[in-house]
């Protein structure tokens, strides 16, 4: 990782952590894709899961008054199931299957709430947002809109979901890091150095996105979400079927 990969990251990692303090999610979609061109599949989700965990943690720390700590502790239930089951498996992920798998996820974000009725504030469907999310973002990197889709529907109000979601990522990421901690052998002290240095990078990105979300009310900030998480989403997918190809 050169000089100028290393300041391109820093940018990346402000901009991402901003988009994320917004939207509570779909930074972590775009600073995983920018990882994935410069490192292997493996590494690229640990390294993504490590800033990531400052970024979330440090918008859970700016909205910890309104986290739900009974939905957390139900989804943390799932996310240790989720985690078991790919060790008991020995689950390896590809380029091409993370790429199409992150693609389709912004489907569930445009899902009737008719058809598919999912609601984190109850104990199951908080269990079993912690299984999908958790596992899907140990298996594939990221699981904002699979997450998204228990909260987003609740009657929750915006500071309360990005808080709630937020301490949840923190969780989820830390277990990908321990996941995937074998793959992080090939980075260098200098790579490191860099990731340590995109720390407070990440907490000012978060903080700027803080202050907007203050600004965005709980329409906008609904319809938002979805029409960005898209937009990313038909990129990943794009790259996946090339490379299947």
């Amino acid at each position: 990782m050169s000089i100028w990969v290393s300041l391109a990251l820093l940018a990346a990692v402000f901009c991402t952590s901003t988009l994320s303090g917004v939207f509570g999610m779909a930074g972590g979609l775009v600073l995983l894709g920018i990882l994935l061109a410069i490192l292997p599949v493996g590494t690229a989700i640990a390294v993504q899961g490590a800033i990531q965990i400052v970024a979330n943690g440090s918008r859970a720390f700016l909205s910890r008054a309104f986290i739900d700590w009974k939905i957390l502790g139900f989804i943390c239930l799932g996310l240790l199931a989720a985690a078991i089951v790919l060790f008991i498996v020995r689950y390896t992920p590809d380029l091409a299957t993370v790429c199409i798998a992150v693609g389709l996820m912004p489907i569930l974000v445009w899902i009737p709430n008719s058809w598919l009725e999912l609601d984190a504030s109850k104990p199951l469907h908080a269990f079993i947002c912690g299984m999908l999310g958790g596992g899907l973002n140990l298996a594939v990197g990221v699981s904002g809109p699979t997450v998204d889709i228990f909260f987003i529907r609740t009657q929750m109000d915006r500071r309360r979901v990005i808080a709630t979601k937020a301490a949840t990522q923190v969780l989820s990421h830390a277990a990908k890091v321990v996941f995937y901690w074998q793959a992080t052998a090939v980075l260098t002290p200098l790579e490191w150095g860099a990731i340590a240095i995109a720390a407070p990078f990440a907490i000012a990105g978060t903080s700027a996105g803080h202050w907007i979300l203050q600004r965005l009310t709980d329409a906008n900030f609904r319809r938002w979400t979805r029409w960005v998480v898209t937009a990313i989403g038909i990129f990943y997918l794009g790259r996946g079927i090339s490379l299947m190809i």
